[in-house]
């Protein structure tokens, strides 16, 4: 079967382009190109206008052979070393994708970069090396991973920085998530709620932050301070100080992350001030940090395990000229635990 969306020396499109241009999935111009005859007339008619507009040159004695195929896939994560290895939400991420890559013919290739100096990175992915990519935990500044993406089937893991209609990512609803957390705070009788945020350069920061404002708003409340604490347990406790340098101090926070929550705890405890009888305090992930801090934290779950398999999953599906979801959502669940009050703070 012919398929191939590599770039010949003349510069032509990728067969991704070619999708984009017609406004199809890649495995319908995969099937045109193919000489299939399951796909409609106007979907024939559009693929064919961009083969032409696009000089699309399909290598078919390159596709034919074997070895045209690596049967890798690669993980790429925008993020310095320290932070990947640091986060357990990475661990249970690669887990996921790592048990349905097991299960396939393909063996999964991990890349950590923060940027890409010289376009190492990019060069490799976009020279034959895989058949694919999952980007994980990417911000506005990785441009690198749009080059990448104009090679090679993509699934994000998130919602892309700059979200386009042919991307396909599975995604939290971290809208929702931000909110019910913060409904949850407000049905306890808080009134002071603060947040430390993720990074405002990532989606989940941004729309974390979103929700937040939402449920305070529709509560006719005002936020309290918000710090941006980096998604990182440095960045949480520096967020912490910041605070409590505030006049008011709030009596419950919206913490992000749980890593940022394990910093805020320490600077509350080295200040003498007691989670939950003092401030409440309601993390993100339901990582092993949420249990392994004093007080164990309320948090809101998010499926990370699954969450990897199913970017696999679609990555999987692409490769076999599937046509799976572009958009997979996946729902958030509060847990409960020791560092909310039933009652706010000085009720």
């Amino acid at each position: 079967m012919v398929d191939i969306g590599t770039r010949s020396s003349q510069g032509t499109a990728t067969i991704e382009e070619v999708a984009a241009a017609a406004g199809v999935s890649r495995s319908t111009v995969s099937r045109v190109v193919n000489g299939s005859t399951s796909v409609s007339p106007a979907a024939l008619e559009a693929v064919n206008r961009a083969i032409s507009a696009l000089n699309y040159v399909p290598n078919r004695a390159a596709r034919s052979l074997a070895t045209r195929q690596t049967h890798a896939i690669a993980l790429v994560v925008p993020e310095e070393t320290t932070r990947f290895f640091g986060d357990p939400f990475f661990a249970a991420i690669v887990s996921g994708i790592n048990t349905r890559v097991n299960k396939s013919d393909y063996v999964l290739n991990l890349f950590i970069a923060s940027d890409d100096p010289g376009d190492k990175t990019t060069s490799y992915l976009r020279s034959g090396s895989v058949d694919g990519a999952i980007i994980v935990s990417h911000h506005t500044s990785d441009t690198f991973i749009d080059r990448i993406a104009a090679a090679v089937p993509v699934v994000f893991g998130g919602r892309p920085v700059r979200a386009r209609e042919r991307d396909y990512y599975v995604d939290v609803d971290n809208v929702r998530g931000g909110q019910e957390v913060t409904e949850f705070l407000i049905g306890r009788g808080y009134r002071r709620i603060a947040m430390i945020s993720g990074p405002l350069t990532m989606p989940a920061g941004v729309d974390r932050l979103e929700g937040f404002r939402q449920a305070l708003d529709a509560a006719g409340l005002e936020p309290g301070p918000v710090e941006d604490g980096n998604f990182t347990a440095d960045g949480g406790a520096r967020a912490m100080e910041r605070i409590l340098e505030a006049p008011d101090r709030p009596d419950a926070l919206f913490i992000a992350s749980d890593l940022m929550a394990r910093g805020a705890l320490a600077v509350l405890n080295r200040s003498g001030i007691r989670v939950p009888d003092d401030i409440a305090i309601v993390g993100f992930d339901d990582s092993p940090v949420a249990t392994t801090v004093s007080p164990h934290l309320t948090t809101m779950r998010q499926p990370s395990f699954t969450q990897g398999e199913r970017m696999a999953d679609v990555l999987l599906d692409l490769l076999a000229d599937r046509d799976p979801p572009r958009v997979t959502m996946l729902n958030t669940e509060l847990v409960i635990r020791d560092s909310v009050s039933t009652r706010a703070a000085g009720d």
